[in-house]
Formats: structure tokens, C-alpha cells, sequence
């Protein structure tokens, strides 16, 4: 079999699906179109972005620390975009006339569920211009619309006016493996459509194996990246949950996880400021331990998920990279043997620093994420 391997860095399009967050920047997953770009509906400051409590019970898992690759396909597909189609009577703009707008997620066109370009590219062909009606989702809310396509003059396909994405990959790390429920946990926030800034909804999707090929070194003012490459044909594990949180599956290739011990999950009231390390994949498929310094413990804010402040002090990882960079997001925090949390942000002014998502805050989202794959 052959092995079909893509190299990416993980910053430059993502910086658009954050670009309404003008203060933060993820220090995470570079999120692509799988098909390229997203298709028409027919044929110091400043920081780069990167909670509850489980009780008295003490939770173990396995710190990871190991970048590999992500791929997810969208339930429905994304609005992205909208544009006008030039047809024998001029320019219109059918996605726009009928109400559709960027960010919002077509699940169905008339009685047929759509979740790929292609789908929706075979049933406007189908329709032939006849009025349709259009099932979409807009934030909590589900809108039904009527719409008619139009023949595109320049290429004779039936076109909604629309731009539209049903899948994204990149490369991200994983944060730790939950040996009760299989489940694990990866990026510490959430992947976002590189055009809306909004979390994209997840319908399939799987971790694949990935190696880091090079650092670009961050400075002040100029984040910096991990550059990787992840084989598209070698799943490691299933995605099924894509949270403000992190991405949540079930892994498949205990390679992983050979030769790793669980440690207990840190409480926020455990978590002290000074020395601790973060666990990072730099090189290769190698997992290094680096010592960091947690510098805040920020309250719980009903939804933040920057908890932690850290700064990096290893003279190895401020040499290799210069600090936190994007691609790292993920990465475990650990102090006193026990896992505190994952970084998620780097301040782009200063990118020694940045900040991180507490561990009790994801492995409080595996059971709901689990309980809701099985439903």
C-alpha cells in the first residue's frame, strides 16, 4: 500500500478562522479544506488562540504529548461564503436571495440529507432549477428556506450562489488517553472553519500517524510553527466529538500508548504556581518533557477555557522553537506527578508565554461526549 503523505504548516489559514478573536491566537491544529479550498454550490500583548469539577473521585489517564494528524468530515455542509452566478438573465445571487448566510450548515435539500459538495453539486443538477426547499442550522436554531438554482452561463451547471466546505485536516497533539473509557482527548480547543471562525460540526473523522519535519522559530510579533506531515491512509483513532474543549475519540493502534503509565487528573484548587513541564512532540514522532513555569491560576469564568498562564524556562525548547509555538497546542502541563492541563495559546508579543486549558475542564466533556455517540 502506498503511503500518502501531506506537509503543512500549521499557522498560515488558520489565522483566518481566528480572525474574529483579534487578541488571541490558537496555538493549535492548522485547519485545511481536505479538498484543497472550499468549493461553489454547483460543479505582549497581544495573544495568537489557540469547567467542572468531577468530584472527589481521582481520575487517571495517560499524558500523550504526540502530534498526529486530523481529519473530519462535517455533518451538513458549511456556508462559507456567497456569491453572485451570471445566467441568461444576469447576475443573481439565489444563496443570498433566500436568506442563506456565512456560517450557516445545509443538512437537507428538499428530503435528501446532504453532507459532502458533491451531494449538494448531484441534487441541484437533480432539481434543474426547480424551487427547493432548504434545511439549514444557524447557531442553535433550524431555518427552512426556499431557494432556486441557477444555470451558471459559463459552465452550464446549476449553481445556489453559495461556497460551501464539508471537511478540513491538520496536524495537532494529543493531550492524554482515558484508560476507563478509551476515550482521548487532543488541541485543548476546538477546530474552527478556517473562513467563520465557527466550530465545525462533526460528523466522522480520525487521527492519523504524523511526523514534525521542522520549527519555524517564534519571535515577537511573528508566531511561530511546527511544520509536519501526517499519511492520510493510516488511522490511529476515531474522532467523534469537536468541542470548545478539545477533540475527543476513541483510539484504535495502542501503539500509542505502549510503555506509558496514568497519573491522576489535577483538581484547579491542586494546580500551584512555579515549576512544572509540558510534554511536546518537536521532532519526528519523539515526545520530549520540557520544564515550563505556571505563572497564573485564573477562576473559573463559565466557559473560558484560557485557565492557566505558563511561561517555558527549558533553555532546550526556547533554543529549538523560541517558546510556545502553533502546533502545540495540546501539549500536557504536568507538576507533582499529576496532569494539570494542556496549552492552548501563545502570545504572539512575547511567545515565551502563553496560556492553557485546565485537564478536569476536557475530562469533563468525555462522558458527555460518549454518552451522546452512543444515543
Amino acid at each position: 500500500m502506498n503511503e500518502e503523505q501531506h506537509f503543512m504548516p500549521w499557522a498560515g489559514e488558520l489565522l483566518q478562522a481566528v480572525r474574529a478573536a483579534a487578541v488571541c491566537l490558537l496555538a493549535g491544529l492548522l485547519v485545511l479544506s481536505v479538498t484543497g479550498r472550499a468549493r461553489a454550490a454547483g460543479p505582549g500583548g497581544e495573544e495568537a488562540r489557540t469547567t467542572a469539577a468531577f468530584g472527589t473521585g481521582e481520575r487517571m489517564v495517560v499524558p500523550l504529548g504526540r502530534a498526529v494528524g486530523i481529519k473530519m468530515f462535517s455533518d451538513g455542509v458549511l456556508v462559507v461564503g456567497l456569491s453572485e452566478i451570471t445566467g441568461e438573465a444576469g447576475s443573481c445571487a439565489p444563496a443570498k436571495d433566500c436568506g442563506l448566510r456565512q456560517g450557516d450548515i445545509i443538512t437537507h435539500i428538499n428530503d435528501t440529507q446532504v453532507d459532502t459538495i458533491e451531494q449538494v453539486q448531484s441534487v441541484l443538477q437533480g432539481l434543474e432549477g426547480d424551487r427547493m426547499s432548504i434545511r439549514a442550522i444557524r447557531g442553535d436554531k433550524q431555518m427552512q428556506l426556499t431557494a432556486q438554482a441557477v444555470k451558471c452561463s459559463a459552465d452550464g451547471a446549476y449553481k445556489l450562489g453559495a461556497w460551501i466546505r464539508d471537511s478540513m485536516a491538520g496536524i495537532g497533539t494529543l493531550t492524554f488517553y482515558d484508560p476507563e473509557t478509551g476515550a482521548f482527548g487532543a488541541l485543548g480547543h476546538g477546530i474552527n472553519d478556517v473562513d467563520t471562525a465557527l466550530l465545525m460540526p462533526l460528523e466522522s473523522g480520525s487521527i492519523m500517524y504524523a511526523t514534525v519535519a521542522d520549527v519555524k522559530k517564534g519571535e515577537s510579533g511573528s508566531p511561530g510553527e511546527l511544520h509536519g506531515a501526517f499519511q492520510v491512509d493510516r488511522d490511529m483513532g476515531e474522532l467523534y466529538a469537536n468541542t470548545g474543549s478539545g477533540v475527543f475519540g476513541t483510539l484504535t493502534d495502542d501503539s500509542l500508548t505502549d510503555g506509558l503509565r496514568p497519573v491522576p487528573v489535577a483538581a484547579r484548587r491542586e494546580v500551584k504556581l512555579g515549576g512544572a513541564t509540558i510534554l511536546s512532540n518537536i521532532a519526528g514522532d519523539t515526545v520530549e518533557e520540557y520544564a515550563v513555569e505556571i505563572t497564573k491560576v485564573y477562576p473559573g469564568s463559565g466557559g473560558d477555557t484560557r485557565e492557566l498562564m505558563v511561561k517555558v524556562t527549558d533553555p532546550r525548547l526556547l533554543e529549538a522553537t523560541g517558546g510556545i509555538v502553533q502546533g502545540m497546542s495540546g501539549s500536557p502541563i504536568l507538576q507533582n506527578g499529576k496532569l494539570v492541563g494542556a496549552v492552548t495559546h501563545v502570545l504572539v508579543n512575547n511567545p515565551t508565554e502563553g496560556y492553557g486549558i485546565l485537564a478536569e475542564t476536557m475530562l469533563a466533556q468525555t462522558p458527555q461526549t460518549l454518552e451522546a455517540k452512543v444515543s
